[in-house]
């Protein structure tokens, strides 16, 4: 009787609640770049280094955002979720506190796994207040709406606040946030159901390896070009993949069960949310150095030029749930990603001595909606008709996706943008070789949003969706 008054009452609160967690997760992601040329000056960072205030809070996030699937499905949603928040609140803090480049790292460690607990567990709740149709793809396009609008207007309040009032609060402001979301949990959320399925470490273990050393080697690649240790850290990438899949077959109790895989919309779902990913970060660290580096703009003029990207995806983001509902999954994520293609190659076109009209708007103006329907589209796909046992491991495992994408997305950007650029200052100068290296870096993300139209249209079909669809109706019925 409450699962029921749960379900028909209160989900919409439930939902305000999980998305208030998640939103700020986001935010945090991104409000980041643009406090990134203070905190390197403030901090001491080298510029190679730098970008490891961005991607050590995505390793962690990517390394154990399954784990916390698992962990809210076997200690309770709701505990783990307030447990998540509040170690995501003490390290935001510890990070607006941080006095050296090193603890500020540490701090955003600690963040991403809070932030890898967190978003799982909020995602599993959400799943198991919302029935299987109709409501459940609304609540999950506003909750993979706000991923993307988060991500974008997270830039804005990070210029914003960095140059009011310092990049430290660009951490700070999670506090409350926290604070009040932990207040409203116990009066909000549902508990679940728990489980007594072991915990896989050593596939975490793995995983988390595997990740630390694919970034270990685009960061050298970025510094020093394709040498023998960028070699030595592919390799063990690969290694550890490899190990990671043998781990999980022999596992009594996996991390990933490979069974989830055999849907094909799951799949297909993922991987348009890892592209998007890989897009969307690696867009927003190219035209970062753009914006700030190469045309000179400040921190708050940043943000606000990055307001129209979020415009234009929160239009895609209520387009795209509508359509997803009445066209299917495949038209919707097919042209979010060739809009995301489309977008990148014309903001390849931008000059050292260019503008915001002429260079950015068009470009963004594109790239934001297809962010939007993309996310939304993926996001839906890769959630719609999961089991509610396994609800925590398809919101890890989409999560994870996310993670995945956006933080490769920010290192392999700013590899193919640093590296080009390198070569090209011995010729050049230093601005004009700059904006040659994200030139080419934007047209490698023209190539890989193309790439995701092509496995959307590939892996989601439309008989899968109209298969789904008739287990909805037969669910409802």
């Amino acid at each position: 009787m409450v699962r029921t008054e749960v379900k028909t009452v209160r989900r919409w609160w439930v939902l305000a609640v999980v998305c208030m967690a998640m939103f700020m997760g986001v935010l945090d992601s991104t409000s980041v770049y643009a406090a990134l040329p203070a905190i390197a000056r403030d901090l001491g960072f080298a510029p190679a280094e730098v970008q490891w205030v961005i991607t050590a809070y995505g390793a962690a996030i990517g390394g154990l955002l399954l784990l916390g699937g698992r962990l809210a499905d076997r200690l309770g949603r709701r505990m783990v979720f307030m447990v998540a928040v509040a170690v995501f609140a003490a390290a935001s803090l510890a990070c607006g506190l941080a006095a050296t480049s090193e603890l500020l790292i540490a701090a955003r460690v600690l963040q991403g796994a809070g932030a890898a607990v967190m978003t799982p567990a909020g995602l599993s709740i959400l799943m198991n207040a919302f029935p299987n149709g109709r409501e459940r793809h609304r609540a999950l396009g506003i909750w993979g709406g706000l991923g993307g609008t988060g991500a974008s207007a997270g830039l804005l309040l990070g210029g914003v606040l960095t140059d009011w009032v310092g990049w430290a609060w660009v951490f700070y402001t999670n506090v409350p946030v926290c604070l009040m979301v932990l207040v409203l949990c116990p009066i909000l959320l549902p508990e679940g159901p728990r489980n007594n399925q072991r915990l896989d470490l050593p596939g975490s273990i793995v995983a988390t390896s595997a990740l630390v050393l694919l970034l270990l080697g685009l960061f050298r690649i970025t510094e020093h070009g394709v040498d023998l240790p960028a070699a030595v850290f592919g390799t063990g990438a690969a290694i550890a993949a490899v190990l990671f899949v043998v781990v999980e077959q022999r596992s009594p109790a996996p991390l990933v069960p490979m069974r989830i895989f055999a849907g094909r919309t799951l799949v297909g779902g993922n991987l348009v949310i890892v592209i998007a990913g890989v897009s969307v970060d690696g867009l927003l660290i190219v035209v970062t150095l753009y914006a700030q580096q190469v045309l000179g703009f400040s921190a708050l003029q940043f943000g606000l030029t990055m307001a129209i990207m979020t415009v234009t995806s929160v239009i895609g983001v209520l387009v795209g749930q509508h359509l997803v509902t009445r066209s299917g999954f495949r038209k919707v994520a097919g042209a979010g990603m060739a809009l995301l293609s489309v977008a990148c190659v014309l903001l390849a076109r931008l000059r050292p001595e260019g503008g915001l009209v002429e260079d950015l708007l068009g470009g963004l103006v594109i790239f934001g909606a297809g962010m939007g329907a993309a996310f939304v589209a993926g996001q839906i796909a890769a959630l719609a008709d999961v089991a509610e046992h396994d609800a925590g491991l398809a919101a890890g495992l989409e999560e994870t996706s996310f993670a995945l994408g956006t933080t490769i997305g920010a290192a392999l950007a700013s590899a193919a943008a640093i590296g080009y650029a390198t070569r090209a200052s011995a010729i050049e100068a230093p601005v004009v070789a700059l904006t040659e290296g994200i030139q080419f870096a934007l047209t490698v993300l023209a190539g890989v949003a193309a790439l995701g139209a092509l496995l959307a249209v590939l892996l989601l079909r439309p008989q899968q969706e109209q298969s789904t669809e008739t287990g909805e109706r037969m669910w409802t019925s």
